[in-house]
């Protein structure tokens, strides 16, 4: 099995049902598959039971759980626990249920097979619409005529540690997902594609999902552009 270092982060907000199951599956195969792994939780200011019920299921686990005291967004949890990671490698994933652990094995496996900087994944299947659909087409295509990148990054990423440097990005939304990825295509660092399984949320409704979220993306990538001209002439 891949031996890579890896630390793995887990971020929810108000997924008091999932909590549990999801992390008794998870660690019970990176005991199984990926012995020493690093886990890393990041509760974004729930309001609900979400921190006591990480704790309780990370017990005796190699695991830091973290807290916010308020709810700052995706990337903001993102940053708070890459700035925790101890290993060379790191990836992440939602505590809904959706992305199975063996992600982890697959995300790895690409790692170890060629030399990268970053693995991406698309989902092997993911019925969430044709409005849905349409929506992430036309967001690539934004993307490229924007960045000029070519972007399908749709689940969880594997990157190296040394290149996710918290205080240079500063969003802390949902965009954080595209700019790094971006930054990486930019700077031609070695990538390599991979497909993972997208499953059903356990319990509960997607928080980052929504008409509303796909303009803002629109628009952040166009600020993200100007940010990028200042940082080319600074």
């Amino acid at each position: 099995m891949p031996s890579a270092p890896l630390s793995l982060i887990v971020f929810a907000y108000n997924e008091a049902e999932n909590v549990q199951p999801v992390l008794h599956e998870l660690t019970a195969y990176l005991r199984a598959h990926h012995p020493g792994t690093q886990l890393v939780f990041v509760d974004d200011g729930s309001s609900d039971a979400t921190f006591s019920q990480a704790e309780l299921a990370l017990r005796g686990e190699n695991a830091v759980v973290l807290r916010h005291s308020s709810n700052r967004g995706i990337g903001a949890a993102l940053k708070t626990g890459v700035r925790h990671c101890a290993a060379e490698w790191v990836t992440f994933m939602p505590a809904d249920g959706q992305i199975p652990p063996s992600a982890v094995t697959t995300l790895l496996e690409a790692a170890e097979a060629q030399p990268v900087d970053i693995v991406f994944s698309s989902y092997e299947r993911r019925d969430d619409g044709l409005h849905r659909t349409v929506m992430s087409f036309g967001l690539r295509a934004l993307i490229f005529a924007i960045h000029g990148v070519a972007l399908r990054s749709e689940g969880p990423y594997l990157f190296r540690r040394a290149l996710f440097e918290p205080d240079a990005l500063p969003p802390d939304t949902f965009f954080l997902n595209f700019e790094f990825p971006i930054r990486m295509l930019v700077a031609k660092r070695r990538t390599r594609g991979v497909v993972v399984p997208c499953r059903q949320r356990r319990a509960g409704v997607s928080k980052s999902s929504g008409l509303r979220q796909i303009v803002g993306v629109a628009q952040d990538l166009l600020l993200f552009r100007l940010r990028r001209l200042r940082e080319s002439l600074s």
